[in-house]
């Protein structure tokens, strides 16, 4: 017993890599080898205090007999300290763990992208650009300067930072000086989060009933109004809703909030009229839907006036909290509460669509904490420049693309992350544990793999139990993604905790305990069309106590007036019962649109499919009728498009189905095109005009005169896209007429 013992203690003080080279060959390695023949000689050395740098001595010979000696046994130390992180890494990748925050395997469009190959050389320019958002990155070499960090790699998660556990820890921390007496009796956040709520209102506010008003701003336009509760009433003008009071932290840097995207050497500029107006309502703490955010003009103010919003709660709720620690240890009242707490510490989650928005929100962060003339203490930030940064080189080529796509896709587009961020005292820490974290910011991908499904053994959600402000920026981009992840996020938010965490539950708050945290939680939505699957975040997943607020875009003149083909539009009206009705769309399409197009002298006709769904099922009835077509969607392989591309245009295939998301992530233009029809009204109104300006191609190639045709289908639940393409006014009649066919001619000086 006592030798078996005396051996497994033997294997166990081995290191990974001896124990690895023991399993491979039966023995160790002879340089770990104990040689007791020749015992060498004991050297006894004085260490300098610094390591790196030993001070110098003036002892002649012994002298560099010390530092050689030292040096050979520093040098061994950080050769086995590299070794040692090289076989983690290696041992890492053979077991195959999942790392938390990014999984490392490649989507199915990445892989069909390597197989393909180029066709066409007129194609090679187009097909070098930036893949879409499948794209993952690759993990980053650790260098020697990430020792220290590479040291806190949990060996089954990712990278979490926990050297800086106690100095962001919020139950052991004590206020800043001059934030022990803040006042906060008037202040709205205080308001709110000791607002109490009874059964029976709770009771209303499931109900769905509430009280709609109308009101015009200057500059967000006209504002629907929702109120469950008569004790809350709608906003009204922007006087009722004034700036927030802004945390003392934040004073001296909030008026900068737009320095983050300022040109280089150019003046930054004041808080604008729309972010006051924004700041305003979202200081009522009510749910915002804003629909007006386009990458090109509002979407850098929009994500400005959030991140100033989000810092002004989490350190009014750290303060809070912080000076409760405070009275606690002064306190000789035993019966004395603080509730001011939630049963988990993350009170923000961010959803963005690509690693570039949390680069800029980051940033953002930095600029308003950041005292002036002074450098902010932000832990892991190298590490995160070299994640969520583009690297050199990365950018595509200068392609011509619409000013919109190189807005959206500028910068690192990998669409799986997470990281948590907690903020104390002017000091920021990246790549927190998600307990430890005041802000989660993450795309729904990201989310979905920690969130897991039901009868999934390693799940987790109960980080997401205290959420008390859930911002969804680029909504629209989400649809172009997976729908599905999101909506899966919304449902897992403030539900009851499985686990308590280690809380103290004499400072959680009751609303959290009678799990009515969903009532306090504040839902800001921005995105830059209206449709209705985005406003149907708040109608079914929000049930905001204050109620909500939803502007409403109505474009005058629709994007039909920038088709510059002289074309001539038919808009079908066919019947339908609800939004999510797509058999009535294929069977009106399938008796009464494809008919006329089987002939052959209806060639190059060119079908464009919004829903991938419905790309599958038109292209499975196609296959079965024995239809000569081609199809392209995300992920058809680059030999794929190029081939059909290339058919298309010749006229071998009569028929190309195209789908949206494909235009969406490339923006290809596909030449050939004689009759276009629109299965679907395109969820972005300028993908309309851009398509059909897409026949301007064949045109210039061909030379030859070529009547065009253009066909577009629509129910009257597509409203927002008609009215987008048409104009609202014309959009009213079209739904309203007794005639289900209307026609617009453009690329003459008069519209009919």
């Amino acid at each position: 017993m006592g030798k078996r013992r005396r051996g497994n203690q033997e294997i166990t003080s081995l290191t990974k890599k001896q124990k690895k080279h023991l399993k491979e060959f039966g023995e160790q390695h002879p340089f770990h080898d104990n040689v007791v023949d020749r015992p060498a000689k004991t050297q006894i050395l004085r260490l300098p205090d610094s390591p790196q740098h030993p001070e110098p001595d003036n002892e002649g010979d012994s002298d560099e007999e010390q530092q050689s000696a030292y040096q050979k046994l520093l040098t061994t130390m950080i050769q086995g300290a590299d070794d040692n992180s090289e076989d983690e890494e290696s041992e890492d990748e053979d077991d195959g763990e999942e790392v938390e925050g990014r999984i490392f395997y490649k989507s199915e469009e990445e892989e069909e992208e390597e197989e393909g190959s180029d066709a066409e050389e007129d194609l090679e320019e187009e097909e070098g650009e930036t893949p879409d958002n499948s794209q993952k990155k690759e993990h980053p070499e650790k260098t020697n300067g990430d020792i220290e960090e590479t040291e806190e790699v949990e060996t089954e998660g990712e990278f979490t930072d926990k050297k800086n556990e106690a100095a962001f820890c919020l139950e052991t921390n004590l206020p800043a000086e001059g934030e022990e007496n803040m006042r906060e009796e008037e202040d709205i956040f205080a308001k709110h989060q000791e607002t109490e709520l009874s059964e029976e209102e709770v009771g209303r506010i499931l109900q769905g009933s509430k009280i709609k008003t109308q009101v015009k701003w200057p500059k967000l336009g006209t504002l629907q109004c929702m109120c469950p509760l008569e004790r809350f009433p709608a906003v009204g003008q922007p006087s009722s809703a004034p700036l927030p009071t802004i945390h003392k932290t934040l004073e001296a840097n909030w008026c900068l909030l737009n320095q983050s995207f300022a040109p280089v050497g150019g003046a930054v500029t004041d808080i604008t009229e729309l972010q006051k107006e924004l700041l305003g309502l979202m200081g009522t703490y009510r749910d915002v839907h804003f629909t007006n955010s386009s990458p090109l003009r509002e979407a850098k103010e929009v994500r400005s006036a959030y991140c100033l919003h989000v810092l002004n709660h989490v350190l009014k709720a750290n303060t809070r909290v912080l000076r409760n620690n405070g009275k606690l240890k002064e306190t000789k009242d035993v019966n004395e509460e603080f509730r001011d707490q939630g049963i988990t510490r993350p009170k923000v989650l961010i959803l963005v669509p690509f690693r570039d928005g949390v680069l800029r929100v980051v940033q953002t962060f930095i600029t308003l904490l950041e005292p002036k003339g002074k450098k902010m203490d932000v832990s892991n930030k190298k590490r995160f420049k070299e994640e969520y940064g583009e690297e050199p080189g990365e950018s595509p080529p200068k392609l011509q693309r619409p000013d919109d796509y190189h807005a959206i896709f500028s910068g690192n587009t990998d669409d799986h992350f997470r990281i948590g961020v907690s903020i104390m005292k002017r000091s920021m820490r990246l790549y927190c544990p998600f307990y430890s974290s005041d802000i989660i910011i993450a795309s729904p991908l990201g989310l979905r793999t920690v969130l897991g499904t039901d009868g999934e053994k390693k799940r987790d959600f109960d980080f997401l139990s205290s959420i008390e402000l859930l911002i969804v920026d680029q909504a629209d981009v989400f649809l172009m993604q997976n729908w599905e992840h999101l909506l899966h996020v919304l449902k897992c938010l403030n539900l009851q905790p499985l686990d308590s965490h280690g809380v103290d539950f004499s400072r959680v708050r009751m609303w959290n305990l009678n799990n009515w945290a969903a009532h306090y939680r504040q839902t800001l939505v921005f995105s830059a069309i209206q449709e209705p699957q985005i406003t149907n975040i708040l109608t079914k997943h929000c049930h905001n106590y204050r109620g909500q607020v939803c502007s409403k875009t109505i474009p005058k003149v629709g994007s039909i007036c920038q088709v510059l083909v002289q074309l001539p539009h038919v808009f079908q009206m066919f019947h339908s019962d609800s939004f999510m009705d797509q058999d009535a769309r294929f069977q009106f399409f399938v008796d009464k649109i494809l008919p006329q197009y089987r002939d052959s002298v209806m060639s190059h006709t060119f079908i464009y499919v919004p829903s991938y769904f419905d790309f599958v099922r038109l292209r499975n009835y196609l296959k079965k009728e024995d239809v000569s077509f081609v199809s392209v969607s995300e992920y058809s392989q680059r030999s794929e498009v190029s081939r059909a591309r290339h058919y298309f245009q010749k006229g071998e295939k009569q028929f190309m189905l195209f789908s949206e998301r494909f235009h969406f992530y490339k923006r290809y233009t596909i030449k050939g095109i004689h009759n276009l029809i629109f299965y679907g009204l395109p969820t972005y109104p300028h993908f309309y005009s851009e398509v059909c300006n897409m026949l301007q191609a064949g045109v210039r190639e061909g030379g030859g005169s070529v009547s065009f045709t253009c066909t577009a289908l629509y129910s009257r639940y597509d409203m927002h896209r008609l009215a987008a393409i048409t104009g609202v006014d014309r959009a009213a009649q079209m739904l309203q007429s007794k005639k289900s066919v209307h026609l617009f001619i453009t690329g003459e000086e008069k519209h009919t």
